[in-house]
């Protein structure tokens, strides 16, 4: 009679039952903007969840929160300079872009979006935009003037087109002492929306 431990009993598996994200790869590229602390409790549910995070930072970013504190979410490294393998060979933007099954931009500023709109590739976080082959998720976080701008409003119509998907921004209470439209969407709504993109039947 086999025991109740036994593989073939009809009942105990083998192991731990996989996680929603296991084996998928997430590039979350954050931009220079208060909201950038939310970023990191994106990123520590995602890897809770067995994704493998892989974290890009802008200059600007690393001002509002520090690359180790998404090291030592992701125990990977975090990159900030597309030059830094250079001797290696490894054309850092568009080795990212290939190893990823999607990009997440969050905080996506005003100017990441005018850059990602008109072509523009000027560091490591455009340059990732412009050579991804796979689905990118924006969570727009800026100023309600910025926002309502004409040149943004055009801008985010243009990245719709192009297959760019977003999620928010809310309104409310802003670093900036405004309120309105602008204020990134809270962490849990940007992780809902990933793994709805990253569902295996996709």
């Amino acid at each position: 009679m086999p025991s109740p431990t036994d593989p073939h009993a009809g009942g105990v598996p083998d192991g731990p039952a996989p996680l929603p994200l296991d084996g998928r790869e997430v590039v979350v590229a954050v931009c220079g903007g208060i909201a950038a602390y939310k970023s990191a409790y994106l990123v520590s549910r995602l890897v809770q969840v067995g994704a493998g995070v892989t974290v890009c930072m802008t200059e600007n970013a690393t001002r509002f929160i520090g690359a180790l504190t998404f090291r030592a979410l992701t125990g990977r490294a975090v990159h900030t300079d597309p030059w830094a393998d250079e001797e290696a060979g490894d054309i850092r933007h568009l080795s990212l872009a290939e190893r990823c099954d999607l990009v997440v931009l969050a905080p996506a500023t005003a100017n990441m979006l005018a850059k990602a709109a008109n072509g523009i590739a000027d560091d490591l976080v455009s340059a990732l935009l412009l050579g991804a082959g796979c689905p990118v998720l924006a969570a727009p976080a800026m100023n309600p003037r910025m926002w309502k701008h004409a040149a943004t409003q055009r801008n985010l119509a243009f990245l719709r087109e192009t297959g760019v998907r977003f999620v928010g921004p809310s309104e409310g209470w802003l670093a900036c002492r405004d309120e309105g439209p602008g204020r990134m969407s809270e962490p849990d709504e940007i992780f809902t929306d990933v793994v709805e993109l990253l569902r295996p039947e996709r």
